[in-house]
């Protein structure tokens, strides 16, 4: 049987299954590094991946193929949430609204591996203000903190490695499943990222991004010998729009099914998400596919601006009234504190914006398109 990357034989779950009935005593923990030093299954730096093993130990427990021993969990690591006292490593800090110059230099602060103080800081700050909270996180990770030269911490980013199956990313790249398994650590998964709320600073997020996107390589590459050429990250349309991803480049993949990475039932219990992609190298899913038995990967489609991305694709029965929203919206973002004759400038465009408002047909999904037109102005600094 093939689990992840490694083949354990019949043969093999015996002898594991014979290890835990000699040491019935054995952590799981313990039989993990065991069974990686009998399949030399290690990282490219050389450590044993422990944590990819226990993970197919307990697929396989959970299958009925092994019976794993008890799990033994210290005490302050068996709470369903985190201690409320952990909020105290990370103060209430101070309102920051200023210009992205004002804030002085931006970087990016890595939590170093075994340092105790800044992970407590960093896990409380995401636990108070983050909606996902501070993890778990998947197998490799880094984590940074965002400082200001004149304001301190701004907020914090953490990546992590991908997600193993993903259709919409998979489609893209173009891969098999074998190619898949022997490539997906290059792919790396920005799973947190966070600008405190009590920070104001227009086009603070796309320029941390900008400096994230070459920062994780060369980190990534020190820390585990894998140079990344992905970037992927997940944003839930219901409470966010992806606006500082698409300003900072990055490219709409398309949207999960809501599965999650534990939903085995496919019973759907997580929000479906928008999928985001940042090839860090123009020939990116030409190194991730080459030597795939399937179709050539799906080329992103190229919009002329923000306008045609959002709305191209309306549903308002006839492509004339999609081009009529496609120049209201334009007209409007560039002058969003003007009435429909200042923002459209002509006569003949004022009449057909009037037209457009007051046609009965379609008048549910037109409103709907004004108001995300709406909404975009305000995400961007404007006000309609």
């Amino acid at each position: 049987m093939k689990v992840i990357e490694q083949k354990l034989t019949s043969e093999r779950l015996a002898q594991i299954q014979e290890t835990i009935a000699a040491k019935p005593d054995i952590s799981r923990r313990e039989l993990a590094r065991q069974v990686c030093e009998w399949l030399d299954w290690r990282s490219a730096s050389g450590k044993l991946q422990e944590m990819s093993c226990r993970k197919a130990l307990l697929e396989l427990h959970q299958q009925g193929r092994i019976k794993l021993p008890e799990a033994n969990m210290p005490a302050n690591f068996a709470r369903s949430s985190p201690d409320k006292s952990e909020n105290e490593h990370f103060p209430e800090p101070p309102p920051v609204e200023c210009s992205l110059a004002e804030l002085g230099r931006i970087t990016l602060v890595r939590v170093q591996p075994g340092d105790r103080a800044s992970s407590r800081t960093w896990n409380a700050m995401m636990q108070r203000y983050h909606y996902l909270g501070s993890g778990p996180l998947c197998g490799a990770q880094i984590r940074y903190f965002i400082e200001s030269e004149h304001f301190g911490v701004l907020g914090g980013l953490a990546f992590n490695s991908a997600a193993w199956r993903l259709s919409t990313r998979d489609r893209w790249i173009g891969w098999d499943d074998t190619i898949r398994q022997e490539r997906l650590n290059r792919v790396v998964t920005n799973s947190r990222f966070l600008i405190l709320p009590q920070v104001h600073v227009k086009n603070l997020a796309s320029n941390v991004l900008a400096k994230a996107e070459k920062q994780v390589v060369a980190d990534w590459s020190a820390q585990y010998s894998i140079t990344p050429v992905l970037l992927e990250t997940f944003v839930e349309p219901a409470r966010f729009q992806g606006t500082s991803y698409r300003a900072a480049n990055w490219i709409h993949l398309g949207q999960t099914q809501g599965r999650g990475r534990q939903d085995r039932n496919n019973t759907h219990s997580v929000p479906v998400k928008d999928v985001y992609g940042y090839p860090l190298r123009q020939d990116t899913q030409a190194v991730l596919s080459a030597g795939s038995v399937v179709c050539a990967p799906v080329q992103p489609v190229i919009f002329a601006d923000w306008a045609e991305e959002e709305f191209a694709g309306a549903d308002l029965g006839d492509r004339r009234r999609v081009k009529r929203l496609l120049t209201i919206a334009r007209d409007f973002y560039a002058r969003p504190q003007a009435n429909i004759p200042q923002a459209c400038q002509s006569r003949a465009k004022t009449k057909a914006t009037y037209r457009f408002f007051d046609e009965d047909k379609h008048a549910d999904a037109r409103n709907k398109y004004y108001q995300r037109a709406c909404t975009i102005n305000i995400i961007f600094g404007n006000k309609p």
